[in-house]
């Protein structure tokens, strides 16, 4: 039956490891630069984790911004965001930071004063009230909730293959987290719950495409005995590439539609997908199967002996391989 959709032709040789001197330089630079960001102007914490009031609110009419922003900041609450929000200009979204030691029945009373502003007529969309010693259990919850992902993904391609394949997959993960956290933090965009969520989500997305990758390397050091390691990589990245870019190209279409039809509350969540979709493709490519090459990678180890390998260790032909990922 003939392909319907075929982006890659069969016979591709893109020369990958070319370039992963080059890519590895790249990736350097931008997890320094992340870290860098990270350290300087930190994460723009939404309310899940900075802990404070939000309120999402429709007015009766389009609002007086500065007039509504003066009333507030006059109640003496603290540090007071007001913006608008979605399509309508009646919409809009304030929030207020608290300070540390606040408690619980002052969270409500200032959430009470901040309706006494708004009016009877105003329709409350969303309302929030986090507790500053709150926040912080939920950034270390957080903090747990990725590394602990990671550390279990590595340990299953550590039994799955072998140790430099699990520290190939741990590098590229750290990667894509890292460098999405970087994103956030120069773009200041609001890193919140769902943002925790969707790092989980790429972490999952990107290393079922390294395994992949992964499992045709294997495949191919049981066929080619004397096969050069980069060349065998190569050959490997090619014979999947069609694979990869049909998979990141779909799931990227979905993507993009949540980021701009799904509103605001899943804009942070589908910003970090799309973006960790480009990036953990690009890890799989240029760092989960590159690092290979400077690891100790012992075929008979990783290969073991295959009674349908390839002529080509004696010197004869090797057999046609099947073509697709």
């Amino acid at each position: 039956m003939p392909r319907l959709i075929n982006l890659v032709p069969v016979d591709t040789s893109i020369d990958f490891m070319k370039r992963r001197l080059h890519a590895l330089v790249l990736s350097v630079v931008l997890m320094v630069a992340a870290v860098v960001s990270l350290g300087v102007q930190q994460l723009n914490f939404g309310i899940d984790f900075a802990g404070g009031i939000l309120v999402e609110a429709r007015m009766p009419a389009e609002p007086d911004m500065g007039a509504l922003r003066d009333r507030l900041n006059g109640l003496g609450l603290g540090a007071v965001s007001l913006t608008h929000i979605g399509e309508d200009a009646r919409d809009v979204m304030i929030r207020v930071q608290q300070p540390e030691d606040t408690t619980d029945e002052q969270e409500s009373a200032a959430l009470k004063a901040i309706q006494g502003v708004l009016g009877d007529s105003v329709e409350y969309r969303r309302v929030e009230l986090v507790g500053p010693k709150v926040g912080g259990e939920l950034i270390e919850a957080g903090i747990w909730a990725v590394s602990l992902s990671i550390l279990a993904i590595v340990v299953y391609i550590w039994f799955r293959f072998e140790w430099q394949f699990a520290v190939g997959a741990m590098v590229a993960l750290i990667h894509d987290v890292l460098i999405t956290l970087g994103l956030f933090s120069v773009l200041r965009l609001e890193f919140d719950l769902t943002t925790v969520a969707a790092l989980l989500t790429l972490a999952g997305y990107s290393i079922n495409d390294t395994v992949v990758v992964y499992d045709r390397v294997r495949e191919k050091l049981r066929k080619f005995k004397k096969l050069a390691l980069v060349d065998l990589l190569n050959l490997a990245l090619n014979k999947t590439l069609s694979r990869t870019i049909l998979t990141s190209l779909t799931t990227l279409i979905a993507v993009l539609s949540l980021l701009f039809l799904g509103g605001d509350v899943l804009r942070n969540f589908s910003a970090a997908l799309a973006f960790g979709i480009i990036i953990g493709t690009y890890s799989t490519v240029y760092v989960a199967v590159p690092i290979l090459v400077y690891f100790d990678l012992r075929r008979e180890a990783v290969a073991g002996e295959d009674p349908e390998a390839e002529a080509g260790a004696d010197g004869g032909p090797a057999p046609a391989d099947k073509a697709g990922g």
